[in-house]
């Protein structure tokens, strides 16, 4: 293969190369922010409508509420309410108990004057749900209730009763888990959809709110975005061919009246030296190789230096298969590495160590205290019962007693509580939570997702789950000044999954200086070898943590 085809080749395979990862690349991030810009719009939507909705309900039962009249606002004969949901007060979703299964939203007051029923105007909420602005021709917003069933009307399925709908979809279970997020999955119709979603909770009233839009409507743009491309690809490489020909052509005549001028030399002529001289570019070209040898040089210098600061993910690459100086560089930096790598495992390594003495030692006088001192206390407490006349005097002794015994078990379930032996990490949080909510106002709301029988939860990581709780709840209840807490404790097939919220003043990750607490939550997590993430919003605190289980 003579140069002029290979240069030919390798130019025209470069165009269609770079033309073709243009290509895909505009089409991509044209794709990404239609996405974007699509369940952005549909996040407005939904939000707007589920304040719409929630303000609603709110201000019909503050109306309800306030008023003297007690009757029972609705058709008995069509709407069968058993006693039980009539003694409960709030608002409900009456639609099971209707006849027709129309959708019911009802409010229900129990007070000593008696009882009052009100069944909400559904048109009311239809006429917030309908609004279509921003909604294209395949848009629409709907609720669905706790038995995922539709509770407003399909405008794809006008004539049927909503609750008729199964709508188990994506969207809809993970709203009902507490989960407010967005996706492009497939809606109760069975058609690709941008959807995004959220739990519509006011007091026992819980529904979910979504707000979708089909794909292919959404998509229309990119199909002629595609074809748009096509065109111009097939004709810029076209234009790139014929520009190929032209350079092919200047770059391999020199070459060519150097081998002329070679061949002329090489019989002897060394008077036919014009060629020769007309072929000087050739000289620059070595120039220019010599530039790029100083220039790779150059590259591995400053690769040295950045090794030399510890910068050990620059990147770099030899410049061939041959290039020895480069391969040698970049088997320093892995080595490097390596290094590094063992560092920071036996860093972590000795952090775990620490934390286990430190834990086994409160296990230790955890037992001390209750196996060593409680029985002592206990055989004063019964010397004292049979032995001490004196009334008065008993009884001052056995308050003593009895709150000394109080305090050491107090004392024994802080440095270890007893139950994350015998019963797991969920039920020892839910011993602690409700003991805290008899010394606190502030609301503290947990939700036990682990699993009872065989749990893959490790000793250690009931231990380290129990210390970051305990270090969390400290920090909101000192210094965050929240009203609300919200812990969540899941356990999945391949992870643990430990959320933690707080409505406190929040902090400031960039500047605040992340006091011991934050610190040693973190090394726990990092001896579990999990993940965490913070958000110190203002009334919106989060903590999501995820350990790996260990099989």
């Amino acid at each position: 293969m003579n140069i002029k085809t290979l240069i030919l080749i390798i130019i025209n395979s470069l165009i269609a190369l770079v033309i073709a990862l243009l290509a895909f690349s505009s089409y991509q991030q044209f794709s990404n922010v239609l996405n974007d810009r699509v369940l952005l719009q549909l996040n407005s939507i939904k939000t707007l409508k589920q304040n719409q909705i929630e303000h609603l309900l709110k201000s019909e039962w503050e109306r309800f509420e306030s008023s003297d009249i007690y009757t029972q606002d609705f058709d008995s004969s069509v709407l069968k309410l058993p006693d039980s949901l009539k003694n409960s007060t709030g608002i409900h979703d009456f639609t099971s108990y209707h006849i027709g299964k129309k959708t019911t939203i009802g409010f229900v007051s129990n007070s000593k004057k008696g009882t009052k029923i009100k069944v909400l105007d559904y048109n009311k909420v239809k006429k917030i749900l309908l609004e279509r602005t921003g909604m294209g021709d395949s848009g629409e917003s709907y609720l669905v209730g706790e038995d995922f069933r539709m509770r407003s009307q399909s405008r794809f399925y006008p004539n049927k009763i909503p609750s008729t709908l199964s709508v188990k979809t994506k969207g809809v279970a993970n709203a009902l888990k507490g989960i407010n997020s967005r996706g492009i999955f497939k809606d109760y119709r069975g058609v690709d959809v941008y959807s995004v979603y959220s739990l519509i909770k006011v007091g026992k009233l819980k529904m979910v709110i979504l707000s979708e839009i089909d794909v292919d409507e959404v998509t229309i743009p990119l199909k002629q975005l595609r074809e748009r491309l096509a065109g111009i690809t097939l004709g810029v490489f076209l234009l790139g061919v014929m520009l190929s020909l032209i350079l092919t052509r200047i770059i391999t005549n020199p070459i060519k009246n150097m081998q002329k001028s070679l061949r002329i030399m090489a019989e002897g002529d060394y008077n036919q030296t014009n060629e020769f001289i007309k072929n000087s570019n050739e000289i620059k070209e070595m120039f220019d190789a010599l530039a790029n040898l100083k220039a790779s040089l150059q590259g591995a210098v400053k690769f040295s230096d950045d090794i030399g600061k510890m910068n050990l993910h620059t990147d770099f690459k030899p410049k061939s298969a041959n290039d020895l100086l480069g391969k040698s560089l970049l088997a320093m930096r892995d080595k490097l590495i390596e290094f590094r790598n063992n560092e920071e495992n036996t860093r972590l390594l000795s952090k775990r160590m620490l934390v286990n003495g430190m834990e086994n030692e409160r296990r230790r006088l955890s037992r001390e205290l209750h196996d060593g001192v409680g029985p002592y206390l206990t055989s004063l407490k019964h010397y004292i019962e049979n032995r001490v006349e004196n009334e008065l005097q008993k009884t001052e002794m056995k308050k003593i007693v009895d709150d000394t015994i109080s305090e050491i078990r107090l004392m024994s379930n802080s440095l270890m509580p007893a139950t994350i032996d015998d019963f797991g990490i969920g039920v020892t949080l839910t011993n602690f939570i409700e003991s805290l909510k008899k010394s606190t106002t502030v609301i503290i709301e947990y939700e036990d997702l682990t699993q009872s029988e065989n749990s893959n939860i490790t000793n250690n990581q009931a231990i380290n789950l129990f210390r970051i709780s305990q270090e969390l709840i400290n920090n909101s209840l000192k210094h965050a000044n929240a009203k609300n807490i919200r812990i969540t404790l899941s356990e999945f097939d391949e992870f643990i999954s430990l959320f933690y919220f707080d409505d406190g003043i929040g902090f400031d990750l960039d500047t605040v200086k992340l006091g011991l607490g934050i610190t040693n939550i973190k090394e726990r997590v990092a001896i579990c070898n999990g993940e965490i993430t913070i958000n110190a919003s203002p009334g919106s605190t989060t903590f999501e943590i995820e350990l790996p289980i260990e099989l």
